[in-house]
């Protein structure tokens, strides 16, 4: 499917060389899309939250200390990049033809407009994002700021163009972000603990453990076999005395005719998947490249089930409390009740996936940084 917003041809043309220089070839036909994500969200996060949240909530967003009003403008900017990102990926799965057809190779090397604007999208937020944890580096800390500079070299390092295909698949970990950042919200506007805050922390838990945990780990399961085949197809290849001569990767992209297409643009996007082929067709896929998203995708993975864990501890903690704390010990009290439950471990994970998403750790007073980066025990009361 065909990016619906092609580059401007000048921006295109002075963008190309350092662009090639990177071996970030695709860039170039997707760089106004970074620059827009990126000014939209910083615009946001300036000018349009402070003003709409004032307007809407005059009577908290006005009486927060400054820099939990910073960190409201930041959940609004994520809440709407995680319903734009979303909203997109599951438009680009859906509707991007020539992704569903596409073979085991073009999945590594292949591309379409649409999977490159969903990557221009990724880039443009983490890019807003990794100056946002710089500026304020002193409330977010040095964990935040690498997450953030990580986050972002994954999504520029798809320009290449590398596993274009999973980028929508990747995409829809953000499926938990609105139900996290609506849980934040209610805390600040005295709605804590409220039927709406209950029926959010269902969906948050839910949704999390579907969408991260048992959508996130097959789907990496699934790029780690692609990127392992690929790899040894084109090892393979490069060490055969009787290829000697032959690219690697002569075979990695289907011959499409357009047979079954009906007008232009069908042909046009039939054509782009292997727009970039003569960038790499000599060269095996290097090992670095795979290691590299390997790393971070594992990186993601363990903080997901570590969220999770900290969830169920926040569960469990409620039946191992000890009876002497409890001060009127009526049987009917005894029991948590399910309301409490869902609000506690919902509460558990929105601290720990703050501390690398939402900016949470700007609202705690941390004693050390190595407490910081493990989610540590030394937190304070909030704001």
């Amino acid at each position: 499917m065909l990016d619906p917003f092609p580059p401007p041809r000048w921006l295109q043309d002075l963008v190309t060389p350092w662009a090639a220089s990177l071996q970030l070839y695709s860039l170039p036909y997707h760089v106004h899309e970074v620059i827009f994500a990126f000014v939209f969200y910083q615009t946001l996060h300036s000018f349009i939250s402070p003003r709409l949240s004032r307007a809407l909530f005059p009577r908290h967003y006005t009486q927060l200390p400054a820099r939990t009003q910073l960190n409201w403008d930041i959940h609004v900017v994520s809440l709407v990049q995680s319903l734009l990102v979303n909203g997109v990926a599951l438009w680009v799965m859906f509707a991007d033809g020539e992704r569903k057809e596409m073979t085991l190779h073009e999945r590594i090397h292949g591309y379409t407009g649409a999977l490159g604007l969903m990557q221009a999208l990724a880039a443009g937020y983490f890019l807003y994002d990794v100056i946002i944890c710089t500026v304020h580096v002193n409330l977010f800390g040095p964990g935040m700021l690498l997450h953030g500079i990580s986050a972002f070299c994954v999504y520029i390092l798809g320009f290449r163009p590398f596993v274009n295909f999973y980028a929508p698949t990747f995409i829809l970990y953000e499926l938990s972000s609105p139900f996290l950042n609506i849980h934040w919200f209610l805390d600040k506007i005295n709605m804590t603990g409220s039927k709406l805050q209950w029926y959010n922390g269902m969906l948050l838990i839910g949704v999390f453990f579907s969408c991260r945990l048992v959508w996130g780990t097959w789907q990496s399961f699934v790029v780690y076999k692609d990127m392992w085949l690929g790899w040894k197809h084109s090892r393979s290849m490069s060490s055969s005395p009787f290829l000697d001569g032959v690219p690697t990767n002569a075979p990695v992209f289907e011959v499409r005719d357009g047979a079954l297409c009906t007008n232009e643009d069908c042909l046009q996007a039939n054509a782009e998947i292997a727009r970039f082929a003569n960038h790499f067709i000599d060269s095996g896929l290097p090992y670095w490249l795979p290691l590299v998203y390997v790393a971070a995708n594992l990186a993601l993975n363990f903080l997901n089930w570590y969220w999770l864990s900290q969830m169920i501890d926040a569960v469990m903690k409620r039946f191992r409390e000890p009876a002497a704390k409890v001060k009127v010990p009526p049987p009917k009290t005894t029991e948590p009740s399910q309301p409490d439950l869902v609000l506690d471990a919902a509460e558990k994970l929105k601290q720990e996936q703050g501390y690398f998403e939402t900016g949470d750790r700007a609202e705690q007073v941390v004693s050390t940084g190595a407490q910081a980066a493990q989610g540590g025990d030394s937190l304070i009361k909030r704001n």
